[in-house]
């Protein structure tokens, strides 16, 4: 059924997710760590129907980071086998809703099936231009810039912007810069996720864990968005400068 939940302008063009608190929603009801995972997919799938049907652009998922090696290999393995289900199951629905999938990250170490699948979906899907969704797999921001920086400066550090230009040596070339990062499971950091492109985003952090949050949380996050002033480092306009003065 369609999500219908409707919020105020200014709309964020590109939201970015750090999609916490699936191993610890399992813990806490005495399951396997893989069961928090497969719950996590419902709200995934809620929020990408939420947010493509409130008009954002670009949706970016962590859903594994370059540090998440390091957890044990049976919820490693598992994830993998999600990862490729869940690409078979959703691709179809995507590709009906106009919806581009597109995967960031280091994916040289992955299973060859996940990494076929990964392809295939992103060919099925490239024509799509309702919504960009962006998985990012293997991903590290730090990776991502010392990534794009070897392949900059082999290029000869072309053009005449060096910072747009260094951008489009970044995973996410082509895409806009994130304008709001959630993070739910209340966790207040951004864990290496996409640190060159949230410079200037708006933070918000959220204590439910990802496979409880709610199609309202979202609606009530873009709200927020829509509440704050972004200056980008600079002052605020005089007349609203005078305002302040006239209200103090």
């Amino acid at each position: 059924m369609p999500v219908t939940h409707k919020v105020p302008q200014a709309l964020p063009a590109h939201v970015a997710i750090i999609m916490d608190g699936n191993g610890r929603w399992a813990e806490a009801r005495g399951q396997q760590r893989a069961d928090g995972h497969r719950a996590g997919l419902e709200a995934t799938r809620l929020a990408v129907r939420f947010l493509a049907e409130q008009g954002v652009r670009t949706l970016t998922l962590f859903a594994f980071s370059s540090e998440n090696w390091g957890r044990p290999r049976e919820e490693v393995e598992a994830l993998f086998e999600l990862f490729v289900s869940a690409i078979e199951a959703e691709l179809p629905e995507l590709v009906e809703r106009g919806i581009a999938l597109r995967f960031i990250g280091d994916r040289a170490s992955f299973p060859p099936d996940l990494q076929t699948r990964m392809s295939e979906a992103e060919q099925a899907s490239a024509d799509n231009d309702r919504m960009c969704l962006v998985v990012a797999l293997g991903y590290g921001g730090r990776w991502d810039i010392v990534q794009a920086a070897r392949r900059w400066v082999a290029d000869g550090a072309p053009g005449a912007d060096a910072e747009s230009d260094f951008a489009d040596y970044l995973s996410t070339a082509g895409l806009p810069d994130v304008d709001l990062l959630i993070r739910t499971g209340g966790e207040r950091r951004i864990s290496n996720f996409l640190l060159w492109q949230a410079a200037y985003a708006e933070l918000l952090f959220i204590d439910t864990f990802w496979p409880d949050v709610t199609a309202d949380e979202l609606r009530q996050g873009l709200t927020w968005y829509a509440s704050r002033q972004r200056r980008f480092g600079r002052v605020r306009p005089a007349e609203d400068a005078r305002e302040a003065v006239r209200d103090a």
